[in-house]
């Protein structure tokens, strides 16, 4: 498994697959040039060009390239390449237009890109283990928690990484509780963080508790869509759901920063074993991979906040992921906003009752998060590919855009 800091990207969004990850490809395609282009002609494949235009991944791509050359931007998203359904062509051409360098390339999930070659040669594992069952059985032999084998794996500055992330979060929900509006796009969506915030404080106990943690899921969700800064958690469309949890409970019980950070690195260590032995990307797995294992990276971080012992944030992981089994990945006209901004709301509260159920218990269970991982693997390949981020499916299919 690689370092948490390729799981906890910090950038701009809507979309860590469609829209940072393309921007990733364009930054290495001109690092790998030797012959400077006349102009570039990029071919956008399956769901990059379904919904690409929505993600803003030609956006994303013609503000690295065309300030190199004029670039043309081609959609084919009825070709799907064997390797990834989010599939690019980068091609610089001379001035008679014929073809100097060409780079196919993958946005796998997360704002990461890969291809066979990449795959085949990939250096960057740095954990030995990568077995959800093998991490936990080693912390529980060892006596340690899995912050500290993060910690113990990666050193201390991967810690300093994780704070950084933190601040980031914290300050997209910030950002999204101060903020009013429509988000641009075209379907006429208001944003609900601050109406959410400001109806929870006229509650008291549980319904304010539930209503504070919708109003920062929205908060750093609607951020996200409106192209702010936020970190993949594990993806951008899902970027609300870890931070949501961790500030509720780090606010409401005088928690110091260090034990969100510890949190944010429990969570991490979830979603990264999901992300390497299945996927975290829509595209490939439906939402169940980036909602899904965002409620599970939540519900670790919750568990270990309120003192859950390794099973029992095993146990909240595995019961957050599970019952997303199956959850389609169908964003209406493209954008990451329906459903997706309501989703991480519901995930949120999800991962909080994966808590509570899992502190109930002695921590022991029938069914591993492995198993879970592994299940969703094979539920997200057989999921046809119209429910798959190509907004030709599902939600997708009732709405227009509002003309404006």
């Amino acid at each position: 498994m690689e370092s948490l800091k390729k799981l906890y990207k910090i950038g701009n969004g809507p979309s860590s697959s469609h829209t940072l990850g393309p921007k990733n490809a364009a930054e290495s395609f001109l690092k790998r040039l030797t012959v400077a282009a006349f102009r570039f002609r990029v071919t956008l494949y399956g769901s990059l060009a379904s919904t690409g235009k929505g993600h803003f991944t030609d956006k994303a791509i013609l503000d690295v390239l065309s300030l190199e050359a004029q670039t043309e931007i081609v959609w084919e998203p009825r070709i799907v390449l064997p390797f990834h359904p989010n599939g690019m062509l980068f091609e610089a051409l001379d001035s008679e237009d014929k073809v100097t360098d060409s780079w196919t390339i993958f946005s796998t999930g997360g704002g990461t890109i890969a291809n066979e070659e990449m795959n085949l040669n990939d250096k960057a594992s740095i954990y030995p283990l990568t077995k959800m069952h093998d991490i936990q059985k080693y912390c529980e032999k060892h006596g340690i928690s899995y912050w500290e084998y993060v910690q113990k794996i990666e050193g201390p500055e991967i810690m300093e990484y994780l704070e950084h992330a933190w601040d980031v979060m914290c300050e997209s929900l910030i950002e999204g509780i101060n903020t009013e509006g429509v988000l641009a796009g075209g379907l006429g969506l208001r944003r609900k963080a601050s109406d959410y915030y400001i109806r929870a404080q006229s509650y008291t106990d549980n319904l304010k508790s539930r209503g504070m943690v919708f109003a920062y899921a929205l908060a750093v969700a609607e951020v996200n869509a409106s192209g702010g800064r936020v970190v993949t958690s594990p993806t951008f469309g899902s970027c609300g759901v870890v931070p949501a949890v961790i500030y509720h409970i780090v606010k409401s019980r005088n928690f110091n920063k260090g034990r969100a950070v510890k949190a944010l690195a429990t969570a991490g260590l979830f979603g990264n074993v999901a992300k390497t032995n299945a996927s975290i990307s829509g595209a490939e797995v439906g939402c169940q991979g980036e909602i899904g294992v965002a409620c599970a990276m939540a519900s670790a971080a919750a568990c270990q906040l309120f003192g859950g012992s390794p099973a029992q944030i095993e146990y909240a992981a595995e019961m957050g992921l599970e019952h997303h089994l199956g959850l389609t990945c169908d964003p209406v006209c493209g954008l990451v906003q329906i459903p997706c901004i309501e989703r991480n709301a519901y995930a949120a509260a999800r991962a909080l009752d994966s808590n509570i159920y899992a502190t109930f218990s002695d921590g022991q269970h029938r069914v591993s998060y492995d198993r879970v991982v592994e299940v969703m693997r094979v539920t997200g390949h057989d999921i046809p590919s119209l429910y798959r981020e190509t907004s030709e499916g599902g939600l997708a299919l009732e709405h227009k855009i509002i003309e404006e």
